[in-house]
């Protein structure tokens, strides 16, 4: 059995809020400068280099990326021959959040109920999904996410007679309400199956996918690619100022259904598309 310390899920918690919020991840990167190639649209191709060139002062003056630094989302895997020690698993994670929003100087967005709204002043506390797993390790994955682009984001409960149509469907149509409003160019997250909130949580994980992972099923990796060719033509461009350029990729995320449905969950996210990973 091995031994953490909650000292140690705090510290790695509060140095992964400031490095998301000031760097993209490689494939982030990768995708923003790639579509600064590609983009045909004068004005789209003026956005994506306006973004590039704030990504450059973010990383060099430590400003975060956008000034909605996001709810902290934490995913956690934790192995089943690890032992948390030092007190509250939950409590580390939220006390990581507090340091890393309060000393990184990012900006509180947390209210403590969603009808009287007053500030946690702190961002916690975090939205958290656990999962147990083999081993002796830790995986963190934090991403902080928006609500620009999370409130574009669509829940559908299709029949299955709707089928793959259905949900490209439903896809299309989230995308297209969305517009500019989720910042564009934007990450496609999508969950199809389980339950109601299964596909929800498919499609917020889909999101901190790592591009060059494909995807195990290959009619998967073709849904992923009929669905970002057809939004790329929908021309609502970088920045929603027209373009051919309006997401980086569309992540797909299946899971086993019930006999009588076909869940369907996308979760969008702005160019930033924050995330970062850590194995302790």
């Amino acid at each position: 059995m091995r031994e953490i310390n909650i000292s140690e899920i705090i510290s790695n918690i509060k140095e992964m809020c400031i490095e998301a919020n000031h760097f993209l991840s490689p494939d982030m990167k990768e995708a923003l400068y790639n579509s600064c190639n590609v983009e045909k649209s004068t004005l789209g191709k003026q956005v994506l280099e306006q973004l590039k060139e704030n990504l450059k002062i973010a990383g060099e003056d430590m400003i975060p990326i956008c000034q909605d630094t996001g709810m902290a989302v934490v995913f956690i895997k934790v192995g089943q021959d690890v032992h948390i020690t030092g007190g509250s698993l939950e409590a580390a994670i939220n006390e990581g959040v507090r340091q890393g929003y309060t000393e990184g100087f990012l900006r509180k967005s947390v209210v403590k109920d969603p009808i009287y709204r007053e500030n946690t002043k702190d961002n916690t506390p975090a939205v958290i999904h656990y999962e147990i797993v083999e081993g002796d390790k830790v995986e963190i994955t934090l991403a902080p996410k928006g609500f620009g682009s999370e409130n574009m984001s669509r829940v559908f409960m299709l029949k299955p007679s709707d089928g793959i149509e259905g949900v490209k469907e439903a896809v299309l149509r989230a995308v297209k309400d969305a517009g500019p409003n989720a910042c564009p160019p934007m990450v496609v997250g999508v969950g199809i199956g389980g339950t109601f909130e299964k596909c929800a949580l498919l499609a917020k994980k889909a999101l901190t996918r790592d591009f060059n992972d494909k995807p195990k099923e290959q009619y998967v990796a073709e849904l992923e690619e009929e669905l970002l060719e057809k939004i790329n033509k929908s021309g609502i461009g970088p920045g929603g100022l027209g373009g051919t350029q309006t997401a980086f990729k569309v992540n797909v995320e299946t899971y086993p259904t019930h006999i009588a449905g076909l869940p369907v969950a996308i979760n969008i996210c702005c160019h930033v598309n924050r995330h970062v990973t850590r194995i302790i």
